[in-house]
């Protein structure tokens, strides 16, 4: 339990943290930038912009697909 609490405490910024998940989307990270965003980044954070981007990714291939069809 503790460890989950410590997880949580991690403070890293905004940027830092759209940047992994970004990274993470195209599947290209080196292990040892992906083992420093481990030790880094706030996992409730990562979990609420993973959402945002598949979101923003999901909306802008329905928007796509309607301006095609349009």
């Amino acid at each position: 339990m503790s460890d989950l609490h410590e997880a949580v405490q991690r403070k890293a910024s905004f940027g830092q943290t759209v940047k992994a998940v970004a990274w993470a989307f195209f599947g290209v990270r080196r292990g040892a930038a992906h083992q420093k965003d481990i030790n880094q980044l706030n996992p409730v954070h990562l979990i609420i912009i993973g959402l945002m981007m598949a979101g923003l990714f999901i909306g802008t291939l329905v928007l796509i697909v309607k301006l095609v069809l349009a």
